[in-house]
């Protein structure tokens, strides 16, 4: 499956699930949804029929709140059946609103309070290089996330141990609970933070895959963060750039309607 293929189902599988489930997000998982298509397709070195192989490449979902986009890019890679994706956000069910590792094959970490994956992603790509291992660890973050102090502080670990086994995504959609990043705490500069904190630093465009394929490559002498510019509800139209819909879920006639969108 191609990574274009893989993120037209991974946002038809959103739609349904928050639906279905009543559950939010829907606006944040859609805005992933070609990174991590990207990523599952063509970048990282995983089997889904041994998913805990010991030279896998690790991937934290640090914006563990959109849970439902790689719920569907695993199911869609092969870790799990994609009829088990209709069980999300139900009593009982493995498929948490927010990432959960336990019961869920190719989840490495449980997220949801923000802030965490990345300390977490720095502590694998420092025990990779310890024990002279050669995966890779990925971690993607929102952008809301890094007004967290725990992104900061593991920044600056990594720059410190040259981590360059460590790539850092962030979805960079604008928007976040209630208002634009800028409203609730600016992030600008957002590129030159990050340069002086050590790392190297992308600006792309994150729907296009091209420029996230080439983006997401290792740093050469540090860790890298790839700076991805995206739209919150990316690929419906009424729910593009709409921070209504970080919170709340499709109706069975705005369901329709979004399908109608991304269908092939």
């Amino acid at each position: 499956m191609t990574s274009s293929d893989l993120a037209r189902a991974v946002r038809q599988h959103v739609l349904r699930m928050t639906n279905s489930g009543r559950s939010s997000h829907v606006g944040s998982a859609l805005s992933c949804a070609d990174l991590l298509a990207v990523l599952y397709a063509e970048i990282l070195d995983l089997d889904p029929a041994h998913p805990d192989k010991p030279d896998r490449d690790r991937f934290i979902m640090s914006k563990g709140h959109a849970g439902a986009a790689l719920y569907a890019v695993l199911a869609e890679s092969g870790f799990f059946d994609t009829r088990l994706l209709a069980q999300h956000y139900r009593n009982g069910s493995f498929l948490s609103g927010h990432v959960s590792h336990v019961g869920i094959p190719g989840v490495e970490f449980s997220t949801g309070s923000l802030g965490h994956g990345l300390p977490v992603g720095a502590g694998l790509a420092w025990q990779a290089r310890r024990t002279d291992r050669t995966w890779l660890t990925y971690v993607l973050l929102g952008d809301g996330e890094c007004d967290e102090g725990s992104v900061w502080e593991s920044a600056m670990f990594a720059a410190h141990h040259r981590l360059t086994n460590l790539v850092a995504i962030v979805d960079w959609n604008g928007l976040q609970s209630m208002a634009t990043t800028e409203q609730t705490l600016a992030l600008e500069p957002f590129a030159e933070k990050w340069r002086s904190f050590g790392w190297e630093v992308a600006e792309i465009d994150g729907h296009d895959h091209g420029q996230i394929r080439q983006a997401v490559r290792p740093g050469r002498e540090r860790p890298k963060v790839v700076l991805a510019r995206t739209v919150k509800g990316k690929g419906v139209s009424f729910m593009e750039n709409q921070v209504l819909w970080h919170y709340r879920p499709p109706d069975d006639a705005e369901l329709a309607g979004a399908m109608s969108e991304v269908a092939p």
